[in-house]
């Protein structure tokens, strides 16, 4: 079934009378429950988001000088990534704080955020969300918004629109949500002289290609580099378009782009860059972005995997080789080296080179010359090299399995490429590059995924980077039926272990993994204990029968809850109840959101 929601008109057929904006399950109460001030060390939580009061004249003021200071579009720039960032965030708790309702109230969670952040009211006055089909139409009435009040505050009504953090915050929750990016347009914005503001969202492929300048605000190099005359960067990447299928960097978390802008000051340079990162984090992609934007570009490059070749061939491969060389040297061959003269070199997994060739290497980077295996000639070849190791290179050198000189020589200018797992942001981005990659490549339709689908693909750690997430999201488009949305058994059916850990309250107000159903108040916390106590008592005495399965993070939160309660609130006693010190439970209850209970505590 379709997880979908349609809402049309100010209000909707399905919306409470009360207010379009609030959630079935009481309204804003649900995100308030999640707001915490604590006066014991300083912080502000909202669920596990660390908050800021800000005042809204402060952030007038600074609007203005950054526009005064950096230009219009640069500070507008700034402004729609900063709120994107925060729509990302927000969406992830969304998920938790409404698992259990419909899928309406859960993106409302958005226009809720606004009203209680102080941004302002949003009043829906269309919204269709399908995950599975890949549908978003949103339509919002924005009143009061805080930017257009302070943007009034020192400059005149003109013909731009002016809430660009909320626009930012609307296509980052949204792409969040939806799992592909979304953007939203201000079409009326009370800085132009409207009376109330506007917004549209859809999905960025309904859009069309005039989408690309929008596109580029969300990636800072668009905020900080910003000019009318040039192309969209590479980094902005329009899934499904012509630039879709590019095999290209595609991300836009902030390890994304802090890889993107080293790479972007290095690559006019002549400078050795050595990529580190896991295995799959895509050096070799951000490797061929980097000789795009050098002046080497329509020179040739040449990658070789140092791994893939037997030990008594490196050289031969690297630097060339003379006919009757060797036995099998039938014919005179180029090396590497030779083929990528006037271009670059990419060397992955550097680390594995024997030492013969390591020494050849070394020469080869500091005087520009290679000798052909046999040979007794010496050519000059005009190369850039560019390596890449998943292995760390100084403990190699420290092991004598590598050689220092060359590492100092290859190590002039390293760029780190962080794991998927620490750009969270980026896999909506890569999933929509994919579907579309392989929609082309397959001759397939494939639309979207389900909710649950979305789900496993946030959640899942992804060991194996952003080729695993490749390979995933290949398997998806060819297992899937035509006509229906892409689930998790078409995308993890290789023995990946996907365990959605993220816990959320229920509407009775309990802990709960996200999307388990909500119990009785009165019998809620009963239930869920005997559960839990029965599937223990049965793994620990091995008795035959099923286990039920349970988290045991979850399981860890209830026991923790427990020994508070029983103690009354006196942490001293509840660490002693669970054999730890009250430091220990002080950390486990803060790192769990159950900080007030730590506060409150003696």
């Amino acid at each position: 079934m379709s997880k979908a929601s349609r809402l049309d008109g100010p209000r909707g057929a399905d919306a409470p009378p009360s207010s379009p904006t609030q959630g079935a399950a009481g309204g804003f109460f649900d995100l308030v429950g999640r707001l915490h001030f604590s006066t014991a060390d300083g912080r502000i939580w909202l669920d596990d988001q660390r908050m800021l009061l800000l005042n809204a004249r402060s952030l007038g003021r600074l609007r203005r000088d950054m526009i005064d200071t950096v230009g219009f579009e640069t500070a507008r720039g700034l402004m729609t990534r900063m709120g994107y960032f925060a729509g990302v965030t927000d969406a992830r708790m969304a998920r938790k704080v409404r698992a259990n309702l419909s899928m309406r109230d859960m993106f409302l969670v958005g226009p809720n955020m606004h009203c209680l952040e102080g941004v302002g009211m949003t009043e829906p006055v269309k919204l269709e969300v399908d995950v599975e089909r890949g549908v978003h139409h949103g339509e919002f009435i924005w009143t009061n918004p805080v930017e257009d009040e302070e943007h009034l505050r020192f400059f005149p009504i003109g013909p731009e629109p002016a809430c660009w953090m909320q626009i930012g915050y609307a296509s980052g929750f949204s792409t969040e949500f939806m799992g592909r990016p979304v953007l939203y347009r201000e079409v009326e914005c009370q800085s132009m002289g409207h009376a109330a503001c506007r917004i549209v969202g859809k999905v960025v492929d309904d859009w069309g290609p005039e989408a690309a300048e929008e596109l580029r605000l969300m990636m800072p190099e668009s905020a900080l580099e910003h000019s009318t005359d040039r192309k969209p960067p590479a980094l902005a990447v329009l899934p499904g378009g012509a630039e879709g299928t590019q095999d290209g960097p595609v991300g836009v978390s902030p390890g994304f782009n802090a890889t993107a802008q080293m790479v972007r000051r290095v690559a006019p340079t002549r400078a050795t860059v050595l990529f580190l990162g896991e295995s799959g984090v895509g050096k070799e992609v951000f490797a061929r972005l980097l000789h795009r934007q050098s002046g080497r570009g329509e020179r040739p490059f040449v990658a070789v995997n140092c791994a893939t070749l037997p030990d008594q061939l490196v050289e031969a491969e690297l630097f060339g080789v003379e006919k009757g060389a060797y036995t099998g040297a039938v014919a005179s061959r180029a090396g590497r080296f030779e083929r990528a003269d006037g271009g670059t070199l990419f060397l992955d997994e550097i680390g594995t080179l024997n030492a013969a060739a390591q020494a050849k290497l070394l020469r080869a980077l500091q005087e520009g010359e290679v000798e052909r295996v046999g040979g007794a000639a010496t050519l000059r070849v005009d190369v850039r090299v560019v390596a890449a190791t998943n292995v760390d290179l100084r403990q190699a050198v420290r092991a004598g399995q590598f050689r220092e000189d060359l590492f100092f020589r290859l190590n002039v200018f390293p760029v780190a490429i962080p794991p998927l797992r620490q750009r969270h942001e980026d896999i909506p981005a890569l999933v929509a590059h994919f579907l579309a990659k392989f929609n082309a490549r397959h001759g397939r339709r494939m639309e979207g995924f389900t909710q649950r689908a979305i789900d496993a693909l946030l959640s899942y750690p992804w060991p194996g980077n952003v080729r695993e997430l490749e390979n995933v999201i290949e398997r998806g488009v060819v297992l899937a039926p035509e006509g229906a949305p892409i689930d998790t058994p078409h995308l993890f059916t290789s023995g990946e272990l996907v365990d959605d850990r993220r816990l959320s309250l229920n509407r009775d107000g309990r802990i709960a993994p996200a999307g388990a159903p909500a119990s009785h108040p009165r019998d809620a916390g009963a239930d869920e204990a005997a559960r839990l106590a029965s599937s223990v008592k049965t793994l620990l005495e091995a008795e035959e029968g099923s286990v039920e399965p349970f988290s045991l993070e979850h399981f860890e939160t209830l026991l923790l809850r427990r020994a508070v309660d029983r103690a009354e609130g006196n942490l001293a006693a509840a660490a002693r109840l669970l054999g730890i010190t009250r430091a220990q439970l002080v950390y486990r209850l803060k790192s769990r959101d159950l900080g007030q209970a730590a506060a409150v505590g003696t």
